[in-house]
C-alpha cells in the first residue's frame, strides 16, 4: 500500500473495507504544513510549525453506517482502523437516508480556482510581518499595551474518493498578518484588533496598514457611554455584518429543516427578506478563502442564489439531508474528522445595495453603530435574537461617541424583513456581507 499516493491509498483503503463485509465507502485524505510566528511588545514570543497526515474513511453496510479516523497510516495501524468501521457499521441503527452520492451527480471535470500559492515564507519573514504590524499599532498614540502581532502560513492537499468511481484531489495555501492592542490605561482601556487573510502572498495587505487600523480602532473606543434603552435603526459594520448572513445560512441548512428544528422550516419559496436582498453562496469564486472545486462527497458544486429579491429560493443540502427532505442535494457536503458529512456554506456573501454607508444612516437622528458583537444568544427554532454588542452611537446621521456593554435584540424574521445593504462589500472572509441597517431593533444598556 503507498502512503505517498493519496488515491492509491483511498483506493487499496476502500479494498480492504469491501473485503472485511462493507458494501461501499467513501474516503477523504487531507496533508497540511504549517508555519506561524508571534510578537509582543516588541519581544518574540512563538514560533510554531506542524505538519499533518489525516484520514478519514465512511463504510456502509446495507443502511448503516459507521465513520473512523486516524492519523496513524501504517499497514497494521489501517487494517484495525477498517476491522472497527466495519464492525460497528454492523451494529449501529439503520438510517435510510445515508449513502453515498448519485454517481450523475459526481464532478466530472474540476475548476482551477487559482487556491494555491506555492510561495513559502521562512520564519525570518514571517516574524518581520507580526514585527511590523504590532510596532504600528503601538505606534499610534493613545495606544498602552499590546496583546501581540502575528504572521502565519499554511498549505494544504485534499484528496476525496469513493468506492463507486469518484476521486478528485485539489490543493490550497493561505498567509495571515494581525495585530490585537489596548489603549488607554486603568480602568480605561479598550482592545481592537485587525488581520488580513489570504490565499496568495501578494495579495496580503500592508501589515504596517493593519497594525496602524489595529490601534486607530482602539483609540477610537475609549470614553465609552451607555444609551438608553430604545428601538432605533442599527448599522453593522462589514466586520459584523456577515453574521447576519451566517445566521440565514444556519436557519436553511438541510439538516436543521429536515429536523424541524429551523424557524424557516415553511417558508421555501416565500419572501423572507426585503425586495431586491441577493445571497449568494460561490464555492468556484477564484481565490476565494472558502472556495473548492467539488463537495466533500465529490459532488459537483456551483454558485447558488440562496436568497433571490428576498425569496428563500433552496436549502443547504448534502446527500442525507436532502434524501430526507426528498430533494437532491445541492452539493454543499463538508466533511473532516471521524463524522459523516453535513451541509456546509462555501464563499457566502450578501450582494452589495446602492447607497453608501454614509448614505445608509443619513437621516438616523438616533441609532446604533455595531462594531462587536458578544456571546451567541440565538434561537434557532424561534429566530429570537439577542447579543451583547459595542461600537458607536449615531446622531443626526454622524457617528458621534464610543459605546459598549449594550445589548441588541430582536427576531431574525422581521430582521430579515427590514435590511437595507449599502454598496461596500468586500470579500475578506469566508463570508461577507457589506455594510447593512437593520430597522427597529431594541437596543439596551448593562
Amino acid at each position: 500500500m503507498s502512503q505517498t499516493d493519496p488515491l492509491d491509498f483511498l483506493e487499496d483503503l476502500f479494498a480492504r473495507a469491501k473485503a472485511a463485509g462493507a458494501d461501499a465507502a467513501d474516503g477523504h485524505y487531507v496533508q497540511s504544513m504549517s508555519l506561524s510566528t508571534s510578537q509582543r511588545m516588541g519581544a518574540r514570543e512563538d514560533l510554531e510549525r506542524s505538519e499533518s497526515l489525516d484520514m478519514s474513511l465512511r463504510v456502509f453496510i446495507g443502511q448503516r453506517q459507521a465513520c473512523v479516523a486516524s492519523s496513524d497510516l501504517s499497514s497494521a495501524a489501517v487494517d484495525e482502523l477498517v476491522e472497527r468501521a466495519v464492525a460497528m457499521a454492523r451494529v449501529v441503527p439503520e438510517d435510510p437516508y445515508c449513502g453515498l452520492a448519485d454517481p450523475e451527480r459526481l464532478a466530472k471535470t474540476f475548476p482551477d480556482l487559482d487556491l494555491f500559492d506555492d510561495y513559502e515564507p521562512d520564519a525570518e519573514e514571517l516574524y518581520g510581518l507580526a514585527a511590523e504590524a504590532e510596532d504600528a499599532a503601538l505606534a499610534v498614540p493613545g495606544v498602552t499595551n499590546s496583546e501581540g502581532g502575528g504572521a502565519g502560513w499554511s498549505r494544504s492537499s485534499v484528496m476525496v474518493a469513493t468506492s463507486h468511481g469518484f476521486s478528485g484531489g485539489y490543493s490550497g495555501s493561505s498567509m495571515s498578518v494581525s495585530a490585537s492592542v489596548i489603549a488607554g490605561d486603568g480602568t480605561e482601556m479598550e482592545r481592537d484588533y485587525d488581520y488580513s487573510s489570504v490565499r496568495h502572498r501578494g495579495d496580503l495587505r500592508d501589515a504596517g496598514e493593519i497594525g496602524r487600523e489595529a490601534g486607530q480602532r482602539a483609540v477610537k473606543r475609549l470614553n465609552p457611554k451607555q444609551a438608553e434603552t430604545s428601538s432605533v435603526p442599527v448599522i453593522y459594520d462589514p466586520r459584523v455584518s456577515g453574521g447576519i448572513v451566517g445566521h440565514y445560512s444556519g436557519a436553511i441548512s438541510g439538516t436543521s429543516v429536515a429536523r424541524g428544528t429551523s424557524f424557516l422550516k415553511d417558508k421555501l419559496g416565500e419572501q423572507v427578506f426585503a425586495d431586491g436582498i441577493n445571497i449568494v453562496d460561490d464555492p468556484h469564486m477564484i481565490r476565494g478563502l472558502s472556495s473548492r472545486p467539488f463537495d466533500g462527497e465529490g459532488v459537483a458544486n456551483d454558485a447558488l442564489k440562496l436568497c433571490d429579491n428576498g425569496v428563500l429560493t433552496t436549502w443547504v443540502m448534502d446527500t442525507a439531508s436532502a434524501n430526507q427532505l426528498g430533494l437532491e442535494t445541492s452539493g454543499r457536503a463538508a466533511r473532516g474528522g471521524a463524522s459523516p458529512p453535513h451541509p456546509s456554506t462555501t464563499n457566502l456573501y450578501m450582494e452589495a445595495g446602492t447607497m453608501s454607508p454614509e448614505e445608509l444612516m443619513a437621516d438616523i437622528k438616533s441609532g446604533f453603530y455595531v462594531t462587536e458583537l458578544i456571546g451567541f444568544g440565538i434561537n434557532g427554532l424561534t429566530g429570537d435574537y439577542s447579543r451583547g454588542a459595542a461600537g458607536y452611537w449615531i446622531e443626526n446621521g454622524e457617528i458621534t461617541y464610543p459605546v459598549s456593554e449594550m445589548t441588541v435584540a430582536g427576531n431574525l424574521k422581521d430582521m430579515f424583513m427590514n435590511v437595507t445593504p449599502a454598496d461596500n462589500l468586500v470579500f475578506r472572509y469566508g463570508t461577507n456581507a457589506p455594510t447593512i441597517r437593520i430597522e427597529g431593533m431594541t437596543v439596551a444598556g448593562a
